[in-house]
């Protein structure tokens, strides 16, 4: 069955794409400990630190958000030749971000944001920066790298502005004039009320906040005033499309010949906005560079955003995570389903586990799906945070039960099963049992039903605990199609 174009573009195209992203790279710090008292020396907590966590910050977790898309993505900006531009580059390899563009200078420091958390508060931020515009000698770096880009082959670029100097005004309109003379599309995440130096950009994605610094006014968060400020910045600054997110309104778009979106917001709940400004403007151009139309492109960055914001923390939106939600949304809008690949579900299941998030995994043929099926499957997922159904294949199901089985073909069981509101995801094998599939995939809690034995049950050994379920009685696929049967001989049917 067919999926739609995002469903098409997450799964085929997006993996081919270059991006480039310029701008002021960050190193995040966290440093987490226990509160237990005051300090003898000054009226101020003790904080015991217990454990320190360093992620990619500013434009680099533009970068993150990209790679963990799946794009190939390019930095470039300025750093220190410090212990901080250490960590950056070991996190950009492990990420496989391309850093060739970020330019090491003894004459800075890196740009780094220390937070100290205790008992779960921040209590303090300590921010090490030195912000200066781009030294004579850097500048020309700059631009040789970004020819290089070009030459290779570039399918859109970034430039994400903290205001930390990399985006002077005659550098953006450098970028933003080479991009043109390219086609290639360039997607402005800015910061402050002057936005001449984004002149000539294709997109600019400015937070409510930020849109009220440039309108030079305050704007409500209503349709029709963010609908007149962002056509005045867009006419005013010559920006091809403005698109400003609006936190819990979701996203508006004005673009060319009056063309207008407003994309409402989809987390279902929110526990921290960090970061999903960087999501929405990766997934935009990305989408946009994928060949994506400018509406599809902004209802799948507003997607993206709405995954970012349900977990704690800067956290990259994954392509895996991102696929699984659009066809969750496409079932529900009537377009064609099509159960998980064993990729995709290694890969979603992955991105769970990095997030803390408990798998529970269960397993079965599911043919003619009724109560006692629900019930099993409603207490299975109540053990975890996610639950992934393993369903067999239709060739599998004439294995185990006959060749007058399956009497539901396997496409169309996966799709009742995922219809479902305790099912995260749905995955095929085509095995006898899911052992490898469970090897795969390494549940926290591997789910049967019936007397089994917790010791009797395949693919123990690549979970984390076993539980068995008890079937409700009186429920089965034999019991109905036996009761079918009967009626018909009756001649009742």
């Amino acid at each position: 069955m067919q999926g739609s174009e995002c469903a098409k573009f997450l799964t085929e195209r997006i993996q081919n794409l270059k991006i480039a992203v310029i701008g002021d790279v960050m190193l995040d710090r966290y440093f987490y400990g226990d509160v237990k008292r005051i300090s003898p020396e000054a009226p101020v907590p003790v904080n015991h630190v217990k454990r320190i966590e360093s992620v990619l910050g500013g434009a680099a977790n533009v970068a993150a958000n990209l790679a963990h898309l799946g794009c190939q993505a390019y930095i470039g900006g300025i750093t220190g030749d410090d212990a901080n531009r250490k960590l950056l580059e070991d996190m950009f390899a492990k990420a496989g971000i391309n850093y060739g563009g970020l330019i090491k200078s003894s004459k800075r420091a890196t740009v780094t944001k220390m937070r100290i958390i205790g008992a779960m508060q921040q209590m303090l931020r300590l921010d090490f920066e030195e912000i200066a515009d781009l030294l004579p000698e850097e500048t020309p770096r700059m631009n040789e790298w970004l020819a290089s880009l070009f030459d290779q082959g570039l399918d859109g670029i970034i430039i994400s502005d903290y205001a930390k100097g990399v985006c002077s005004d005659d550098f953006c309109q450098k970028v933003i004039q080479t991009a043109n003379a390219y086609h290639v599309p360039v997607l402005i995440d800015p910061k402050g009320a002057q936005w001449e130096k984004y002149r000539g950009a294709d997109f600019i994605t400015p937070n409510l906040k930020e849109m009220c610094e440039a309108a030079g006014k305050a704007v409500a968060n209503e349709d029709e005033a963010v609908l007149a400020a962002a056509k005045e910045a867009r006419e005013l600054y010559g920006i091809r499309n403005v698109v400003v997110t609006r936190s819990e309104k979701g996203m508006t778009l004005v673009g060319e010949n009056d063309f207008y979106l407003h994309s409402p917001a989809t987390a279902q709940e929110v526990f921290d906005v960090s970061g999903a400004g960087d999501t929405v403007a990766a997934t935009l151009l990305a989408g946009i560079a994928g060949g994506l139309t400018v509406d599809e492109a902004v209802r799948l960055a507003n997607r993206a955003a709405g995954i970012v914001v349900s977990k704690v923390g800067t956290y990259p939106v994954r392509r895996s995570e991102l696929l699984k939600d659009v066809l969750v949304e496409e079932r529900q809008r009537g377009f064609g389903y099509r159960p998980l690949s064993w990729e995709e579900i290694t890969a979603l299941a992955k991105t769970w586990h990095t997030c803390g998030e408990k798998i529970v995994f269960t397993n079965g043929c599911f043919d003619i799906l009724h109560v006692g099926h629900v019930t099993y499957l409603e207490k299975a997922a109540k053990l975890g945070k996610h639950l992934i159904v393993g369903l067999n294949t239709d060739a599998s199901v004439k294995r185990l039960k006959g060749e007058t089985r399956p009497l539901v073909q396997e496409v169309d069981r996966a799709r009742v099963m995922a219809a479902l509101a305790c099912v995260d995801a749905v995955v095929l094998f085509d095995e006898d049992t899911p052992a490898e599939l469970i090897k795969a995939i390494k549940p926290d809690i591997l789910v049967k039903g019936g007397d089994y034995k917790p010791e009797e049950v395949v693919g123990r050994e690549d979970a984390g605990e076993v539980k068995i379920i008890e079937f409700e009685e009186g429920y089965s696929t034999t019991g109905i199609v036996e009761r079918i049967a009967q009626l018909v001989r009756e001649g009742k049917l």
